[in-house]
């Protein structure tokens, strides 16, 4: 099993005595406890310690990861993602061509989306013109949404 980084100053572990339970673990890392089991089901975190009882017990280590995998989603990068910067972070081997190639591709695939969600925006705002919003019945944008879900079922 990989050894997991340990946290990266002392600010990890202010106001904590570890080892945590799963919701002391949540409050420090910021993740909900329903995540955190969710993460730590896809093994992003390895094995997490249990008591006796089999009640999880989160180490300083498990609350750093915890913290990475929260960074990591509020920027956006997908579980699998995740899941490869989560191994290469534990990797003390590592190549930083491999992290900045995840990092790259995520750009990459949030300028596409970004370019989708501005083409939205752009379509959403002609019509907008192009309606009246009054009390005639008529109404462009119903008039193209229509259309285009006929062209769709069409195909």
């Amino acid at each position: 099993m990989a050894s997991r980084p340990e946290p990266a100053s002392a600010a990890a572990s202010v106001g904590a005595s570890y080892p945590l339970n799963i919701g002391e673990a949540a409050r420090f890392s910021g993740v909900s406890a329903k995540m955190l089991r969710h993460y730590e089901s896809l093994g992003l975190l390895g094995r997490v310690a249990r008591t006796d009882s089999g009640y999880r017990q989160y180490s300083a280590a498990d609350v750093h990861t915890l913290r990475f995998i929260k960074r990591s989603r509020d920027l956006g990068f997908s579980m699998a993602e995740i899941g490869e910067l989560v191994s290469l972070w534990r990797n003390r081997r590592r190549a930083s061509a491999s992290v900045k190639r995840i990092a790259q591709q995520h750009v990459h695939e949030l300028s596409a989306r970004i370019e989708a969600m501005q083409s939205m925006q752009r379509t959403l705002q002609n019509l907008l013109q192009h309606c009246h919003g009054d009390e005639r019945p008529d109404c462009p944008i119903l008039d193209d949404l229509a259309s285009r879900s006929a062209l769709d079922a069409g195909q």
